[in-house]
């Protein structure tokens, strides 16, 4: 989204006294060059490394600024927040350095790592319903009944100016960035990054990117407002947002609005590139702008790019499935379903065919009896790891070409 003139609500002031409030809070990331992603693009390409930050995400800066402005009346009464996980720890953190009481709302099925560090941190932990809507509105009840104040995960200035202190250390470590790839859920992250560039540096490119799943700012722009969008299930889960806030999307629609959204095998693929590639363990919300530069490297010609990674808080087990998701995507992985004569020695036949073509066999299954298999029939899955698309193909091909009869 290219920054017209018209003066934002967050302004370059805020953002210098968030980065003076964050001095000896927030660690500056470091910046990573990407040769590979540099090979897929053709322009530079920088990874700004926000999961490396305190408590595992950008969130520490938003909730430490807003919690920080807070009166001393304000801080006795304590704080309460919502979050599926990176905001609950981020507000967790800052009210343990400010000396604040916490209490975080979190959806039941949130992963357990971030539960456990969200109250290692010393908030109070509470679990209910099962999305960041059911989240906020009982954060929003217990704000109302106890007089805590509620820390919006993206919906205030204060927020959004502590989220744009990553736009600044861009800036200095990239001085001739012209291309900022951030991911976007509510909008506090990209709503900093477009207000501190509309300040500073104009002339940068910053495109914001959602799961397709969750693109709740195609529908709010097209709108010209907030607008509630039905979300489906995503592994995108810390940017799967229903509702733009209203500050991150004024500043967002005054910058331009220039939204870009990925799919789930867009995601795991940038995912596995990521960790393979950069040697960086990142959650998926946390890849989205990789996912899109992998997806369409033509639209980012105008270079240098940076892509912020916004996270690296992600469950061991949550890790392990989308890796797999990616090797599937990436043609490395594949599952197969193969009708075999019932004989002595026709399962260790298949499996020397597929060795002599090169596939690794992670698992198998022997199905012998099935509604749809003849009496002489058994039907054998397998998960097989590959080398490629290629490879892929000519496994297929020579399975096929020794008669078997395969279901991908």
């Amino acid at each position: 989204m290219r920054q017209p003139g018209p003066a934002l609500s967050v302004g370059i002031e805020d953002i210098r006294d968030a980065a003076r409030a964050l001095d000896g809070v927030a660690t500056v990331t470091p910046v990573e060059r990407s040769s590979a992603l540099a090979g897929v693009v053709g322009v530079p390409v920088y990874l700004k490394c926000e999961n490396l930050q305190r408590s595992g995400s950008f969130k520490i800066r938003g909730a430490y600024v807003r919690m920080s402005r807070l009166s001393e009346a304000e801080r006795a009464r304590g704080v309460v927040a919502a979050s599926a996980g990176n905001h609950a720890q981020g507000v967790a953190l800052a009210a343990r350095l400010l000396g604040i009481r916490s209490v975080v709302y979190m959806p039941t099925d949130a992963a357990l790592p971030k539960v456990a560090a969200t109250r290692e941190y010393g908030a109070e932990v509470r679990l209910v319903g099962t999305t960041v809507d059911d989240v906020l509105t009982a954060a929003r009840e217990e704000s109302e009944r106890s007089g805590a104040v509620l820390i919006h995960p993206f919906d205030h200035v204060d927020v959004v100016a502590g989220q744009a202190t990553v736009a600044l250390e861009i800036l200095e470590q990239v001085p001739d960035v012209r291309t900022v790839v951030v991911p976007v859920g509510g909008g506090g992250l990209g709503a900093g990054v477009v207000a501190a560039m509309a300040a500073v540096a104009p002339h940068v490119r910053v495109v914001g990117v959602q799961a397709a799943r969750a693109g709740g700012y195609l529908q709010s722009l097209a709108a010209g407002e907030p607008t509630k969008t039905v979300t489906a299930s995503t592994m995108a889960d810390g940017i799967a947002v229903s509702t733009p806030g209203h500050v991150p999307f004024q500043i967002i629609k005054d910058g331009g609005g220039h939204i870009r959204t990925v799919s789930e095998e867009d995601i795991s693929r940038a995912l596995l590139f990521v960790a393979e590639r950069a040697k960086l363990i990142v959650e998926p919300a946390g890849v989205a702008g990789v996912a899109a530069l992998m997806a369409h490297p033509e639209e980012y010609d105008d270079g240098p790019v940076v892509a912020v990674l916004s996270g690296g808080n992600i469950d061991p087990l949550v890790l392990l499935r989308v890796l797999r998701h990616g090797l599937a995507s990436a043609g490395r992985y594949m599952q197969l379903r193969v009708r075999l004569v019932d004989r002595p020695g026709a399962l260790a036949d298949l499996l020397q065919d597929l060795a002599r073509s090169g596939g690794n066999i992670m698992h198998v299954d022997h199905v012998r009896t099935g509604v749809d298999l003849a009496i002489d029939e058994v039907e054998v899955t397998m998960q097989v790891e590959t080398k490629g698309p290629e490879h892929c193909a000519a496994l297929l091909d020579h399975l096929r070409g020794e008669g078997y009869r395969i279901s991908e």
